[in-house]
């Protein structure tokens, strides 16, 4: 089957490459704005460069055509904290991806525990093995999307003492969640590359 995009409806096109560009690692941003807290998932998303440290996120509209709330603090100032889940936040971050208004946190509609991070920054979510402190370094226009793509530029990293395998090397592991499709996905075996010749 060869699909020709340019003769493909949106939808669909989503429906691909959510099945193929996997597994997406989910980004649970938090962002914070006259006071409320805003918790909410994101799967188009990935690093970017390690120099400058950057990662990218997409970010859509609402039902209704405004912007997100992430999308919307962000603007407004230019900063989130960025977590990676482990599993047992799975149903937490899926719930929290639910349409709320913007006066509405869903770190307390859903139960979402929070701690201080790095000043000036808003709060991590407990619990999670890594979280970046990240700057919005710039927004990508791609020319009438409903998606924005966002350039951030990290300034922290938190880690779990559980998740460092070795700090003199710097080796870290713990188990994220992914999505594939409309579901979730663990990733499974580690495979080691055999030695160059």
């Amino acid at each position: 089957m060869l699909v020709d995009y340019a003769k493909t409806q949106p939808a669909d096109i989503y429906k691909l490459m959510s099945q193929s560009v996997i597994p997406r690692p989910i980004a649970w941003i938090v962002t914070e704005n006259g006071g409320v807290v805003n918790v909410a998932p994101f799967s188009y998303f990935t690093g970017l460069s390690s120099s400058p440290p950057t990662m990218v996120v997409s970010v859509g509209h609402k039902s209704d055509g405004t912007p997100k709330d992430t999308l919307r603090n962000l603007r407004e100032t230019g900063k989130c904290t960025l977590c990676i889940i482990r599993p047992e936040l799975l149903e937490k971050m899926h719930f929290s991806s639910k349409e709320l208004g913007h006066e509405v946190s869903e770190a307390s509609a859903f139960d979402i525990p929070l701690c201080d991070f790095v000043e000036g920054y808003p709060p991590r979510t407990e619990g999670v093995p890594v979280a970046f402190a990240c700057d919005l370094h710039s927004e990508i226009d791609l020319g009438g999307s409903k998606t924005v793509p966002l350039v951030l530029r990290i300034t922290h990293q938190y880690i779990d003492d559980s998740c460092v395998r070795d700090a003199q090397r710097l080796a870290v592991s713990f188990r994220p969640v992914a999505r594939v499709g409309k579901g979730y996905a663990l990733l499974g075996e580690e495979i080691t590359p055999p030695e160059m010749p």
